[in-house]
């Protein structure tokens, strides 16, 4: 008897659809052409110029900003492949290695772990100090006599947790001051405000080569996803009016990355009404549809304790209707969570410390109260995701745990 599962994929498989190549609305995928940041590309190369012409006489610290989906990553990643083509062909040995600060949860050993682990593959994780670690990469790019540009995307994640990330990674240079400069940092952020968590001096030397990106306008996420059109959809299948109301959609926050995926979750609408026009009906659905959700990546990587947190959060700030609650407030709901599952709860520091690290995730954000507080009271709230949201996840995760826990 055949499977209906099987049978199933097969007939989708053998359906029509409107896509001809989904790769281009992934968000891994690096165009020939950004159109409308062609003159921060070249702003990038004028100041990485010496690198190619001058190897190791000195080295570039430049910091990119801008809000969610204005095009920091994919500009970096553009000019990282450019200038890494330009040095081969001048038999420069440049290697670009990009990292994400928020997925290392702010850790700079484990941002100098990706690093070690691009040139020496499997390397012992424990035993060693940032700085050993940033000594041994030294040590193998002088034996290479490679040039490094370290691509930090995310740095506030790195800067909420260790302050002195950044001071350590620009020091290590002048403890080597007759040896070839091999460090050049390009860093990204969504606000400059975070630089307030630096030293002065780490501060400055990224404020000198500052490119700010200001969120895309309708027409400009127009242009960005024809372009995706072309390469992924068949011709045809997406009109002027389709594109208009994705970009009207997503200027709201100016956010190319929230159009593109926008678009090719209508076109799984689309596909799913086996229609071969991917319509405005199609968009609207895909919109109320495209709320920012807990991602499974972010759940295997939750401790039972973040959890936990998690769900005393979102479940109070829904009871109470409200945006924020005080670290007291949390305390008292994470306890009610902890009893529940029975759990020993942890103390206030662990508890903060887990805070701060949910918020290099980006899951949880965190601020100081305002006027009518007394003292500075920290506040805690989640960022886009909705509490009931949080709640469902969390349960249904902690649940499963359990199950698995009873059967054993």
């Amino acid at each position: 008897m055949a499977d209906y599962g099987e049978d199933l994929i097969e007939q989708i498989l053998l359906g029509p659809t409107v896509f001809k190549d989904e790769a281009p609305l992934s968000i891994e995928y690096i165009p020939s052409r950004l159109p409308h940041r062609e003159d921060e590309l070249a702003l990038l190369a004028h100041l990485f110029r010496s690198i190619l012409e001058r190897p190791g006489s000195t080295g570039q610290r430049v910091l990119i900003t801008g809000l969610v989906g204005v095009g920091k990553t994919v500009i970096a990643q553009k000019f990282g492949m450019d200038i890494t083509n330009a040095a081969k062909q001048r038999r420069i040995k440049l290697h670009y290695i990009h990292v994400n600060c928020r997925e290392c949860k702010g850790s700079l050993f484990a941002v100098l772990m990706k690093v070690i682990e691009k040139f020496k593959g499997h390397f012992p994780r424990r035993g060693f100090s940032s700085e050993e670690l940033l000594r041994t990469i030294m040590n193998i790019l002088d034996e290479k006599d490679i040039f490094l540009i370290l691509a930090l995307d995310e740095l506030e994640a790195l800067l909420e947790i260790d302050h002195s990330a950044l001071y350590i990674l620009t020091r290590i240079q002048e403890e080597r001051a007759t040896e070839p400069v091999r460090v050049s940092l390009l860093c990204m952020l969504r606000e400059p405000k975070y630089l307030e968590l630096l030293d002065r001096s780490a501060a400055s030397t990224l404020q000198q080569n500052f490119i700010e990106l200001d969120p895309y306008s309708s027409s400009e996420l127009v242009t960005i996803l024809k372009d995706r059109v072309e390469l992924a959809f068949k011709e045809g299948s997406v009109n002027e009016s389709t594109l208009e109301i994705v970009a009207d959609i997503a200027s709201i926050r100016g956010d190319a990355r929230y159009a593109i995926e926008l678009l090719w979750r209508a076109g799984k609408y689309a596909d799913s009404e086996g229609s071969m026009e991917v319509k405005p009906e199609h968009v609207r659905k895909a919109a109320g549809a495209l709320y920012s959700t807990l991602r499974n990546e972010y759940l295997t990587t939750l401790t039972l304790n973040e959890k936990l947190i998690l769900l005393a959060l979102s479940r109070a700030l829904e009871e109470n209707n409200v945006a924020y609650l005080s670290m007291g407030e949390l305390e008292r709901a994470y306890m009610i969570v902890c009893e529940e599952h029975n759990y020993p709860p942890r103390s206030h520091t662990q508890i903060w410390k887990h805070i701060r690290l949910l918020s290099a995730t980006g899951l949880v954000s965190t601020k100081f109260s305002g006027k009518g507080s007394r003292g500075r009271t920290t506040m805690i709230g989640l960022t886009s995701i909705p509490a009931s949201s949080i709640v469902k996840c969390m349960e249904a995760s902690l649940e499963a745990r359990s199950s698995k826990s009873r059967n054993k």
